[in-house]
């Protein structure tokens, strides 16, 4: 069991394999050239995979593949097959933009992969554009159709933006509902790679939102997840992520692993250790060693808070996945 210095249980990887992405959505990276690390800077698969092993073996059973958009990455579902075939009962999920997802989804279900998370923050073509950058709306939506038909386990993320997609939150909840998928409305993290003057829904605004059409009540929150829960009349469930919330940090049980080997203990802050030389040297104790001491230093708590929502975070979330 991996425990850190806060006495909560550490039983989440979150494994960025780029940070690239051919998105430049407003609220993560909208001003960043289309220049990246070089690819001999990156962790190969199989380097990951040693890492990933020694979380495996010490606790970790769940695993998410993030980016940037992971599926950039050439060759993942052999990477996807690697840890699948070393563990089978993992919670094995991706997080992704979804664009490419429609050539793919089938290659990932066969790998092993079981759920994804899909990032979809309008059903507007034009607004798509506006916050992502390009035309990605009808490709995003082809992917999620397609994961849906070849088995995988759907969700979508949506960050509702003031003055740019707040008004099609119950629009997007109902496109999720009829087609039985879970959706997590996010609130705007704050991070100095966003846009200027960006400004997201309250927790409170979204649910005044959905409740001007649908009644619903709160459900007991899940142990360390990071979204609180909400069910309508009908029985569909939705979920509000609040990082600005005082518990949200409470029973966290997540770190993070870059694609350049850099394992951070929170989202938040820039603090993190380098895995890179000991699992390039196949130094399984070392990266061990490595891993407890990152856990020893992981924050109580992130900065974000509901009495001061004008704390921002200077993480890169791109390099990170979320």
């Amino acid at each position: 069991m991996l425990v850190d210095g806060h006495g909560r249980e550490v039983s989440y990887l979150r494994v960025s394999v780029t940070e690239r992405c051919n998105f430049r959505c407003q609220y993560c990276m909208p001003e960043k050239p289309f220049s990246w690390v070089p690819k001999e800077n990156l962790l190969t698969f199989e380097e990951l995979f040693i890492f990933v092993k020694v979380g495996i073996d010490e606790g970790i059973r769940k695993i998410r593949i993030t980016g940037g958009e992971p599926l950039l990455r050439q060759d993942l579902d052999k990477f996807i097959k690697m840890i699948s075939d070393y563990r089978s009962d993992l919670d094995l999920a991706l997080t992704t933009n979804g664009f490419l997802l429609e050539e793919c989804a089938k290659s990932l279900r066969d790998a092993g992969l079981k759920r994804i998370n899909v990032s979809l923050d309008t059903l507007k073509d034009d607004v798509a554009y506006k916050i992502a950058g390009k035309d990605v709306l009808k490709k995003v939506k082809k992917g999620i159709e397609k994961a849906l038909e070849v088995g995988l386990g759907v969700k979508v993320n949506n960050v509702p933006l003031k003055g740019i997609n707040d008004g099609e939150i119950v629009e997007v909840l109902e496109y999720c509902k009829d087609r039985g998928i879970s959706i997590r409305f996010i609130e705007y993290m704050e991070n100095v790679h966003a846009k200027d003057k960006l400004e997201g829904l309250s927790e409170d605004e979204i649910k005044d939102i959905i409740s001007t059409k649908y009644s619903f009540k709160e459900l007991k929150r899940e142990a360390s997840s990071p979204s609180k829960i909400f069910e309508l009349k009908d029985g569909y469930r939705f979920g509000i992520i609040n990082p600005h919330a005082h518990d949200f940090c409470e029973d966290c049980n997540r770190i993070r692993l870059t694609a350049e080997g850099m394992l951070i203990p929170c989202l938040y802050f820039e603090e993190a250790l380098s895995i890179a030389k000991a699992v390039k040297e196949g130094d399984i104790k070392r990266a061990s060693e490595i891993l407890r001491e990152v856990l020893i230093n992981k924050p109580e708590k992130n900065k974000w808070s509901e009495s001061s929502k004008n704390e921002t975070s200077t993480r890169a979330f791109y390099e990170t996945g979320g």
